[in-house]
C-alpha cells in the first residue's frame, strides 16, 4: 500500500506552479544566520546593527578589513600603501597554483592583499591604522603584508604619529616560504626603531591571530589588547594536544585565558573598542607626539 504520493508536475491553468512557497524562500534567503556560540538564529540586519556582535551571547564574528577602518576612524581617513601586489616566488602549487588564490581571494575581497593601511583620525589623535584582512588566504603574511605592516611603522615613526594594528592571521604563507618568515623579522626590527623613538604602538588582537605573526607583532605592543573569545597564540590546540598528549584547559588560547596568566593587557568588547583606545592614547601620549 503506497502511503505517500507525489503531487503531479502538472498543474490546471489556474495554478501558480507552487511558485508561492520558492519565491518565499527566495525572499528571506541569506537574511538569517546561526550563531556558532550560542547556535540561535538571527536576523542578519539585527547582527549588523549590532557590529556583528550577537546579541544574545556575545559572540564576536569576524569583519573584514575596511569595516575595522570605518569603525575605528573618522570619516575622512585615507588609505595608503595600496599599490603592493603578492608575485609567486616560488612558482608554488598544491591542490591549485597560488597565483590562481591570489586572484580568487582578489576577487572576492576587492583588495590586493590581506592588509589596509590607513591614515586619520582616531577622536583626536591622528593615527597611522594598519588592519588586516582575515578573508584574503586566511589573513596570511606573505611579502606584500610585511612590506605593508613594514611602511605603515615608518610612516607612524616619521610622522610621530601612534600606530595601530588589528591582527587577524592564520600566521605566514606558506606558499612564499621563507619570503613569508623574513617578515617577522622585518617588522619587530622596524617595530625596535618605532620605540626608540618613544611613539606609542597599540596591537589588537582578533580571532584568530596564530603563527608567525602572533611570534612576532602581534604580541609586540605598548598595549596589547583582544576581543572577547579571540583564538590567540602560536601553534593550535590541536597540535599542542597531539605533540604533549594532554588534555588542554578549558578556554586555552582563547583571549580571556591569556588576559589570566598575563599574556594581554585587556580584552574589550567591540562597542567599547574605539573608547578604550583614545583613553589608552590619552595616556600614552609623549611630547612631540600629535
Amino acid at each position: 500500500m503506497t502511503w505517500f504520493k507525489r503531487e503531479s508536475a502538472e498543474f490546471d491553468s489556474n495554478s501558480n506552479g507552487g511558485n508561492d512557497d520558492a519565491e518565499k524562500r527566495v525572499r528571506t534567503e541569506g537574511l538569517w544566520i546561526k550563531c556558532i556560540g550560542c547556535r540561535q538564529t538571527i536576523w542578519k540586519a539585527d547582527l549588523e546593527a549590532n557590529l556583528k556582535v550577537c546579541p544574545k551571547c556575545q559572540h564576536h564574528f569576524k569583519i573584514g578589513a575596511r569595516q575595522r577602518l570605518d569603525l575605528l576612524l573618522e570619516p575622512g581617513y585615507e588609505l595608503v600603501d595600496t599599490g603592493l601586489q603578492s608575485t609567486d616566488p616560488l612558482n608554488f602549487s598544491d591542490v591549485k597554483p597560488y597565483r590562481q588564490r591570489l586572484r580568487t581571494a582578489q576577487e572576492q575581497t576587492g583588495l590586493r592583499d590581506a592588509i589596509l593601511n590607513a591614515v586619520g583620525n582616531l577622536g583626536p589623535h591622528a593615527v597611522v591604522l594598519s588592519a588586516m584582512e582575515y578573508a584574503f588566504i586566511g589573513g596570511s603574511m606573505g611579502a606584500v603584508v610585511g612590506e605593508t605592516i613594514a611602511r605603515a611603522v615608518d610612516r607612524a615613526r616619521t610622522g610621530r604619529k601612534p600606530l595601530i594594528v588589528v591582527a587577524a592571521s592564520g600566521g605566514a604563507r606558506m606558499m612564499e616560504g621563507v619570503a613569508s618568515l623574513m617578515q617577522m623579522a622585518k617588522i619587530a626590527t622596524a617595530l625596535g626603531q618605532l620605540d626608540d623613538a618613544r611613539i606609542p604602538y597599540v596591537c589588537v588582537l582578533t580571532d584568530p591571530t596564530t603563527g608567525g605573526v602572533t611570534a612576532s607583532f602581534a604580541m609586540l605592543g605598548d598595549l596589547n589588547i583582544a576581543e572577547p573569545g579571540s583564538l590567540i597564540g602560536f601553534a593550535g590546540p590541536r597540535v599542542i594536544e597531539q605533540t604533549i598528549r594532554q588534555k588542554l584547559p578549558e578556554g586555552f588560547q582563547r583571549a580571556e585565558f591569556l588576559l589570566e596568566k598575563g599574556f594581554l593587557d585587556a580584552v574589550v568588547h567591540r562597542r567599547d573598542l574605539k573608547s578604550y583606545l583614545i583613553r589608552a592614547l590619552d595616556f600614552l601620549k609623549t611630547p612631540g607626539v600629535v
